[in-house]
């Protein structure tokens, strides 16, 4: 699928953009429109992920800033200590694999209590997405690469979360499916050796015994 850039060359950001994709090499298809005509401004063009709006706009950083101190913090530090930390030639941290799950269930409790309050399925009350559904919900697809039982014991009390990262998924069909593919394939290979007898998919070397 080849980049679109929504460009007028009047405007000075489209030829920065333009200008960075070229030295670049990215491979990208130049759509141009006229600004002078308010073609940006026709129904097509209204962004749901990034809104104009200020307010709501300040709201998607508020969520986006917290995430960073919180969800991702607790999410990275116990796929870390219980899963991933043999990949990495690390040791396994009980203690901060439990610390990473009590910030990891904190924060889970405070999406469904804070952040999905209101009437829509999404973030701060949405009925469409934004950049702010798909960094968090990103970040609890991680979740995965745990063994199932203990994934689904980590997310069971959220039913709204749950609801709310498959509204997500669903609204950003093939490419979520197809981003993940790399953590599904992760999932799969961790799981197959579990089954075979090994404590986290690590060999005797701390490695991972396929690569990733």
């Amino acid at each position: 699928m080849t980049l679109k850039v929504y460009a007028d060359r009047m405007s000075q950001p489209s030829r920065a953009v333009i200008i960075f994709c070229k030295v670049n090499g990215i491979d990208f298809e130049e759509v141009k429109i006229d600004l002078a005509k308010r073609q940006h401004r026709s129904p097509e063009f209204k962004d749901h992920w990034y809104p104009a709006d200020l307010s709501r706009r300040a709201k998607i950083h508020s969520a986006l800033d917290w995430h960073h101190s919180n969800l991702r913090r607790g999410a990275a530090a116990y796929v870390l200590n219980t899963t991933l930390a043999p990949a990495l030639g690390l040791p396994l941290n009980p203690a901060a694999a439990a610390e990473g799950e009590k910030l990891l269930s904190s924060s889970l409790l405070k999406i469904e209590s804070i952040w999905l309050k209101g009437n829509g399925p999404f973030l701060l009350g949405g009925f469409q997405p934004s950049i702010a559904d798909l960094s968090l919900v990103c970040e609890i697809t991680q979740l995965e690469v745990l063994g199932d039982q203990d994934r689904d014991r980590i997310l069971a009390p959220y039913k709204k979360v749950q609801k709310w990262v498959e509204s997500t998924r669903k609204a950003t069909q093939p490419q979520f499916d197809e981003v993940h593919q790399v953590i599904m394939k992760l999932k799969t290979r961790l799981q197959m050796q579990r089954s075979a007898g090994g404590n986290t998919g690590a060999d005797s070397r701390g490695k991972l015994s396929s690569k990733m």
